[in-house]
């Protein structure tokens, strides 16, 4: 690798030239301690199923919402104020992430974990029983604030918990979560809905939200955290108020406030002012929650707009999605979860591929161009539903949107990741995400608007062509407001009013497609650059989530390089680690001598029921590390003799000069120490685990690999 260091193993046998920087660079010379050190592996699984319940109370609380809207608005009315049920969760959780996730970091995370669950668990109990939209719409905000405190916690304790070898599986999980709910969430939704009641969407968090609380208490020992944060409350509070001054003049304005009225100006004039205010201190924060410099770069500036965009898109129509099908369709809330996943799936499996082909060829523009591209033609697609449509044809409509979705989601993180220095890594993809976020709460608003908008002047024709007909009770304001009021409509007039309710909704996506063509445009000016090999495809929390990620560079780059070291056991990389150490020695002689140095001494009998390698072979390479007197036995033990130190010293560097050329700019001569550390640390993890190391009264308990 050009500009690494030197390997110098034979000058210090028993220490690598990185462990010395690190144990230098350390506070007393002490390396730092190791995440999960001193618990048992079955804690630590528990503490990790107790955080993925409270992840999966915030990932299902953005989907299981969706199919229980019309019902929502049919029993506490105003449909007008229907988006803001979504907007308002997530407006909430998107201001809540960056201080929940320094407030963790100064003041210990456990507290502020458990301190989140409660917040939304009253959320949840207060929506359960809302008696009207305003008052639904206020707790979905309180909700949305332990909602932000339960993503970005749940991900940073993995962290606190397990070490950096592991961590990538571990977080696997948890995108796993997201998958899960964004299929169940739909179905679930509509499940409650139809055979028990709407409220229940929220009442189903309680349990599952007390199990955790209790768990958490019980079985995290964290350390309480102690980094200092000047945590910017003025930037967080100006950038909130602005997306909510402009969320109210996208959703109120032309239906609640008249263009031109005195309060759909004041509160635009209030949004520029406080936009500028925001600017100013910004510029000035010493951690500001969106910093500017970001704006320099044009990848990052290019992403933002096309982030925004896909938030607008996705979030938009999964919130009419299910109107229409319910309303116009005739369909059960259950059943239009149903009718949904073409469009769930359609995200995932491009989603999933497009990260993986990225991560594996180097090449991504393809990827944003053809995803926004096919955005808007699914957009196109779903303007042409009507009452009639059958349902093979919505599928194929939602599958083709879903499928453009998915195609850039995964992309844009991974690319504004790879356009940044190591030390923006993680505000860079808090950036892109926000974005994501802020789409989402304009789409929802917007589509909601133009929705209200063109159904009330669709009904008021439809009504005023009637006459008589028309029975009480059931006129335009109440058919408009209330969905199932068509079902008590003359058999003569429900058609022209499902007419109405199907074009007002379709509408929508039309005049959503220019929007996705204006993303298509921008992504033709992405500059396509090499990959860094350590920038990998991210997990499904930085793509699926409706607001943004919140971790440190440390944090982004320790799951990177975990997900390409959980790789590292193959065959191929110790032949390559061998080769670089300039060893002629069996793989399987390198991977046996890095563990012996690991642990002092080795078993090879319990190395091979530890280890996913088989006894022949462990027997094989100890034969040829013995024959060359790299090792000495003892009874069944293996130790390291005075040339096998030497040794092992040199495919320890090897291996870190492996793991540090997938860093590439990023490890330049002036190299973070925490980059430095984690490195280190990854190497000494992924040269053995505890559980291989043979202890006096036998093999351990805990059968870590």
């Amino acid at each position: 690798m050009e500009g690494s260091y030197a390997v110098r193993s034979e000058e210090t046998p028993e220490e690598t030239p990185m462990a010395q920087e690190t144990r230098l660079s350390s506070p007393g010379g002490g390396a730092p301690p190791v995440p999960g050190e001193g618990q048992s592996h079955r804690t630590v699984l528990v503490a990790i199923g107790a955080l993925l319940l409270g992840m999966l109370l915030a990932a299902l609380d953005q989907t299981i919402v969706s199919t229980a809207l019309p019902t929502i608005v049919s029993d506490l009315g105003g449909m007008e104020h229907l988006s803001w049920v979504v907007t308002a969760y997530i407006l909430a959780s998107t201001a809540a992430t960056p201080l929940w996730g320094k407030l963790g970091d100064q003041y210990g995370r456990k507290r502020l974990f458990q301190s989140a669950i409660v917040l939304f668990l009253i959320g949840s109990a207060l929506c359960g029983i809302a008696r009207n939209m305003p008052e639904l719409i206020a707790f979905r905000a309180l909700q949305g604030l332990g909602g932000g405190g339960l993503m970005v916690l749940s991900m940073a304790i993995v962290g606190d918990l397990v070490s950096p070898r592991d961590r990538g599986r571990y977080q696997g999980l948890f995108g796993a979560v997201f998958g899960a709910t964004s299929v169940l969430g739909p179905l679930l939704g509509g499940f409650f809905t139809e055979h028990l009641s709407w409220r229940w969407v929220f009442y189903i968090n309680l349990p599952i939200g007390v199990v955790a609380l209790f768990v958490i208490a019980a079985v995290l020992h964290i350390p309480v955290g102690s980094t200092r944060h000047t945590i910017d409350y003025l930037g967080t509070f100006l950038i909130a108020a602005v997306a909510t001054c402009l969320v109210l003049v996208a959703s109120l304005g032309g239906t609640t406030w008249a263009w031109g009225s005195v309060q759909l100006l004041g509160t635009t004039v209030l949004g520029v002012v406080l936009l500028v205010c925001f600017v100013y201190v910004e510029r000035r924060a010493a951690e500001p929650v969106l910093p500017l410099k970001l704006f320099r770069i044009r990848t990052f500036s290019l992403v933002a707009v096309i982030s925004f965009v896909v938030g607008f898109a996705m979030f938009g129509a999964m919130t009419y999605l299910p109107t229409f099908l319910q309303v116009v369709q005739g369909i059960t809330p259950t059943l239009s979860g149903v009718h949904m996943l073409p469009m769930v799936l359609g995200l995932l499996i491009t989603s999933t591929a497009s990260g993986q082909i990225v991560s594996h060829t180097g090449r991504w523009k393809v990827f944003p161009v053809a995803g926004t591209g096919l955005t808007a033609i699914g957009l196109l697609l779903l303007h042409r539903m009507t009452e009639a449509s059958p349902t093979w044809e919505m599928s194929v409509y939602f599958f083709v949107f879903g499928a453009g979705l998915g195609l850039v989601m995964q992309v844009l993180v991974l690319v504004v990741q790879n356009a940044v220095s190591y030390q923006d890594l993680g505000v860079a993809t808090s950036g892109a995400t926000f974005f994501r976020s802020i789409g989402a709460s304009f789409g929802v608003a917007i589509f909601g608007t133009i929705f209200t908008s063109r159904l009330n002047g669709k009904l008021a024709e439809v009504f005023a062509g009637a006459g008589a007909v028309v029975p009480p009770g059931t006129g335009a304001g109440e058919v408009a407001a209330d969905p199932h009021a068509v079902d008590r409509l003359p058999p003569g007039l429900r058609p022209q009013v499902l007419h109405a309710y199907a074009t007002s909704i379709t509408d929508v996506f039309l005049y959503a497609a220019p929007v996705a063509l204006v993303a298509f445009a921008v992504s033709w000016f992405l500059k396509e650059d090499k990959l860094r090999a350590s920038v990998t495809a991210p997990d499904t929390s930085e793509t699926l989530a409706s607001n943004p990620v919140q971790r440190s560079s440390y944090d982004e780059c320790a799951r990177a390089l975990s997900v390409l070291g959980s790789r590292a056991g193959r065959r191929k990389i110790y032949e390559k680690i061998t080769a670089r150490a300039g060893l002629d020695l069996l793989p399987a002689a390198s991977w046996l001598l890095l563990r012996i140095r690991r642990h002092g001494v080795v078993e090879p009998s319990l190395l091979a029921e530890t280890a996913p390698v088989p006894l022949a072979t462990i027997t094989e390479a100890a034969r040829q590390v013995e024959e060359r007197e790299l090792v000495r036995r003892e009874g069944h033990r293996l130790f390291l003799s005075e040339e096998g130190t030497v040794v092992a010293s040199r495919l320890a560097a090897a291996r870190e000069e492996s793991l540090a050329e997938l860093l590439g700019d990023w490890w330049g001569p002036e190299r973070p120490t925490d980059l430095v550390r984690l490195v280190e640390l990854l190497t000494s993890e992924l040269s053995g685990s505890d559980a291989e190391r043979p202890h006096a009264e036998g093999p351990p308990r805990d059968h870590r690999a």
